[in-house]
């Protein structure tokens, strides 16, 4: 190796300093996600004590940051509580099955995957060019509260973030032309089923640096990934916009939802959106502390 590349690998590598500040920063980040996540629990007491919450895996960033979080949690809370992860294996061509059982499995974590094949009916129903995600979701829906009951799950834990939660509003506004939110926590009318969102408090930009940090093994979804002209893209694409020419309006905007009361999808009863401890006066936690 001449000493041209010598020097040059010498200044490629990470000094002691930038390796101690990354690590630094990647602590934070895991601090961070685990107190937003545990306020969102303590703030809408999505887990009680002999819970077993069936945490719906798809192999997306977000659901693997919510289940990793939550057994951080769990080894931390006052209470108990079980955990479950459940995959719905759609039979999208060349999805890779083996990835979550591999995963799950190293991880030692009780897990079932329900095997289903809704892409065909997506695709049989839904014309090209369409989009699938509303069929798509009440089929998927309707298996996971079908299992949860098989598996005597108390609750369902979805991994839906604080930008979902945003984008649904203003999908249902400007789509829909009504005011319907993405409640944290609803339950259905004859109280089988009670769905909760632990990520509520929690932005988009940092699951997405929690997998690449945790290195989780991603599966990309086929059946809408590939739909380039989603509406929840625009609706994504203007929050970012405005986050940049704006700074805080985003924030605000999150905030200003804890004064309407979110609406749920027919026959649930939504549990209405509070603004985050942190950004409320005198707020008096909660009785179980999952931080």
């Amino acid at each position: 190796m001449t000493d041209a590349l010598i020097s040059e690998a010498a200044s490629a590598a990470p000094t002691r300093r930038q390796v101690e500040k990354a690590a630094f920063e990647n602590n934070k980040l895991h601090k961070r996600l685990c107190r937003q996540v545990g306020q969102a629990i303590g703030d809408y007491n999505m887990i009680e004590d002999g819970d077993k919450v069936m945490v719906c895996l798809s192999g997306g960033k977000d659901s693997y940051a919510l289940l990793d979080i939550l057994l951080t949690l769990r080894e931390r809370a006052p209470i108990r509580f079980d955990i479950v992860a459940v995959n719905l294996d759609q039979k999208q061509p060349n999805f890779p099955a083996h990835v979550l059982p591999e995963y799950l499995g190293k991880l030692g974590v009780p897990f079932h995957i329900e095997n289903q094949d809704t892409y065909s009916i997506v695709k049989r129903v839904v014309p090209e060019g369409k989009t699938t995600c509303a069929l798509c979701s009440r089929l998927r829906r309707g298996i996971l509260y079908r299992v949860a009951d098989e598996l005597g799950a108390t609750k369902i834990a979805l991994g839906h973030h604080r930008d979902d939660i945003m984008e649904t509003f203003f999908l249902n506004m400007f789509f829909g032309s009504k005011l319907k939110g993405m409640p944290p926590k609803l339950q259905s009318d004859d109280g089988k089923h009670i769905v909760i969102r632990p990520l509520a408090y929690v932005k988009e930009a940092d699951t997405e640096r929690y997998a690449e940090l945790r290195q989780f093994p991603i599966i990309p979804c086929d059946l809408c990934g590939s739909q380039e002209n989603l509406q929840r893209k625009q609706i994504k694409a203007m929050l970012r916009e405005w986050e940049k020419k704006f700074p805080g309006r985003v924030d605000n905007i999150f905030s200003s939802l804890s004064t309407l009361g979110a609406v749920a999808p027919d026959g649930y009863q939504p549990v209405r959106l509070r603004r985050p401890a942190s950004d409320r006066r005198g707020h008096a936690r909660r009785r179980h502390r999952f931080r």
